[in-house]
């Protein structure tokens, strides 16, 4: 089980990006500088972001890239599911049942399960996770965010 680069790289574009905000925004190089990432992995991640709706460029001397809506209104979620969609998708079983149109344990198959509260775990927390929060980690790492106990029962 893996989170990607691209939704590693990307939540931590957006965390610049907000982080710069009151300065009217951010360039690619600028990015690129910030987090050490290649200009034109950069350049790909801020066109997903943007697509995705949650950054808006300006072009010009003064251009550069800004969030498009308030951090607090940008959830982990969200971000994730642009730059890379879920763990485990639904139909992961039906894509992957070799040669039989349909997998021989899919009634009762517990490894299915197991994917499945995986999945609905990690939804509870990045579901209530925005980019202010992440944003408001400023340590330095092995950082941790607060996850508030409701949540942390829920998982």
């Amino acid at each position: 089980m893996k989170f990607s680069s691209q939704e590693e790289y990307g939540l931590r574009c957006l965390i610049q990006i907000g982080k710069h905000q009151h300065l009217g925004g951010m360039t690619i190089p600028q990015i690129s500088d910030a987090e050490g990432i290649s200009i034109p992995h950069v350049a790909k991640l801020t066109r997903l972001l943007r697509l995705g709706g949650f950054i808006e460029s300006t072009r010009g001397q003064d251009g550069g890239y800004a969030l498009s809506r308030g951090p607090e209104e940008i959830s982990v979620a969200e971000v994730l599911a642009v730059l890379g969609g879920r763990l485990f998708e639904a139909d992961f079983c039906e894509k992957h049942a070799g040669v039989e149109d349909m997998c021989n344990h899919n009634v009762s198959c517990s490894v299915k399960s197991l994917w499945q509260t995986i999945q609905q775990a990690v939804d509870q927390v990045v579901t209530k996770i925005t980019l202010k929060d992440l944003m408001a980690t400023d340590e330095p790492a092995p950082t941790t965010i607060h996850i508030p106990d409701s949540i942390r029962s829920a998982v």
